[in-house]
């Protein structure tokens, strides 16, 4: 785009007739935007990670291979989850960066280009999962949970493409300030998907496969809600110019540039997830999954405030970055970050003190009760580093939001592979500690990847204050 056409889009979109509440209150107070995009994302997440627990439960009713069976499934599901997410986080960077720098159109080319990377993305990571489930489990050890877990995985693979619509078009809405609407309907999924769990697991007697289908129903009806919204009311501040659409390489290159490493991230925490699975194998047999499974739910559960708070440091730094406005940037950083060391040390806390209570909704199967002690253990262990993880996830989001990817990238790494896998291995099973040794290996490791994090992220953001006049 040359200097002039970038002019006439900047004085357009910068009209009370083209901006948006949402947009206005990303460009405005730094706190007040942190606030107003975190609180609804903050009750959708936490909304859509009680589903996730209240699922975990309603399959721990059914006994230990199907706890097992899902606990397996887990992390390859998490993958596509991981893709779809990482590329509704490149999207949304290059859009609130557009907009922070008042080019609308740019924003509308980056939001064009996010969906239809989408599709060639969703196909591309279906088909495979789909073909070769079944060997994908066998191979990981997933034994007599193979089966189960192949169906349930492919049942939630025939929606895929919903799934990352959903991600896609929620990281949109965000990405333009509009955090409700966003609310709404991962709100409105999460509620009809923990309504419909037990009708289908028990009700209709469809067991592990009626989670699924739950899974998939609820998906489609957010689906839907989005589509409405950005496809037929067309009341966002950002258009979708779909007829004469070519491939801009700029475009892509703006998407892919936070995209790919974000969703790189979250593949490393997939990967995490597999190795883990394998290591207490190793160490418990699949009543050692059953208890990470059940544990990591409520772990998720636990750090859905700070992926809502993300979020919203993902948009409200993008747009200060667009806009060189690099002290707005540092405020909303640290900002969120005291909320969230704040948030966090209050579920730890919680979790600590009623981690007996929290088990027994994981133990209501007679196979599953033994395990009981276990899971306590686990939940008292992990709470520990709840805390810490506000530094690491708001400080790797605020890379995001000014389009280095990469280096989010790199301290996630650190973190999930090059620290808890070796850990986890060396307490768990080298110095013959047990699952409590894997529990603590993943608690030092969260530890020391969210220090370096926090502290790569001030020494950048220092650098951006000290570079620009404009800081001061």
């Amino acid at each position: 785009m040359n200097d002039k056409a970038l002019e006439e889009t900047s004085d357009s979109s910068d009209s009370s007739e083209t901006q948006t509440k949402g947009v206005k209150a990303l460009l405005g107070d730094p706190k007040k935007a942190i606030l107003t995009l975190s609180l609804p994302m903050i009750v959708a997440m936490v909304v859509q990670t009680l589903y996730n627990l209240i699922n975990r439960i309603w399959v721990s009713g059914l006994g230990t291979d199907a706890a097992a069976a899902v606990g397996f499934a887990f992390p390859l599901l998490f993958m596509g989850t991981a893709i779809a997410t990482g590329l509704g986080v490149g999207g949304g960077s290059a859009i609130s960066r557009k907009i922070g720098a008042k080019d609308k159109k740019g924003g509308d080319i980056a939001a064009v280009h996010t969906l239809i990377l989408m599709v060639v993305v969703a196909l591309a990571y279906t088909i495979p999962l789909f073909v070769f489930a079944e060997d994908i489990f066998r191979m990981i050890g997933a034994a007599q949970a193979t089966a189960t877990a192949a169906l349930y995985a492919r049942i939630i693979y025939s929606a895929a493409i919903v799934s990352f619509f959903t991600s896609i078009a929620t990281a949109l809405l965000r990405s333009e300030g509009d955090a409700k609407r966003s609310m709404l309907a991962m709100v409105v999924g999460g509620i009809l998907n923990a309504v419909l769990d037990p009708i289908f697991i028990y009700v209709f007697g469809w067991g592990v496969p009626g989670a699924a289908i739950a899974t998939v129903v609820s998906m489609c009806v957010s689906a839907i809600l989005l589509f409405y919204w950005l496809f037929l009311k067309k009341n966002t501040f950002l258009s979708f110019p779909f007829r004469g659409f070519h491939f801009d390489k700029s475009a892509i290159k703006d998407i892919l540039a936070v995209g790919f490493p974000a969703s790189l991230l979250q593949l490393s925490m997939a990967i995490m997830l597999f190795i883990m699975n394998i290591i207490v194998e190793r160490i418990s047999g699949t009543d050692g999954v059953a208890v990470f499974s059940a544990g990591w739910a409520v772990a998720m559960t636990a750090s859905m405030p700070l992926l809502g708070m993300a979020t919203a440091v993902v948009s409200v730094t993008g747009a200060a970055y667009g806009a060189h406005e690099y002290k707005k940037l540092d405020i909303a950083h640290i900002y969120a970050l005291k909320i969230g060391i704040i948030i966090e040390t209050a579920i730890a806390i919680v979790t600590f003190i009623f981690a007996p209570v929290i088990t027994l909704a994981f133990t209501v199967s007679s196979d599953m009760a033994h395990l009981g002690n276990d899971i306590t253990t686990f939940l008292r262990i992990i709470c520990i580093y709840y805390p810490a993880t506000a530094f690491g996830m708001l400080s790797s989001s605020l890379f995001q939001g000014v389009g280095k990817g990469l280096y989010s990238l790199i301290v996630t790494i650190l973190r999930t592979i090059i620290l808890i896998i070796p850990l986890a291995w060396i307490f768990g099973v080298i110095l013959g500690w047990g699952l409590v040794g894997a529990w603590w290996g993943l608690v030092v490791a969260n530890i020391i990847g969210s220090a370096i994090t926090f502290i790569w992220a001030k020494l950048y953001v220092n650098s951006l204050l000290k570079s620009s006049p404009l800081a001061s």
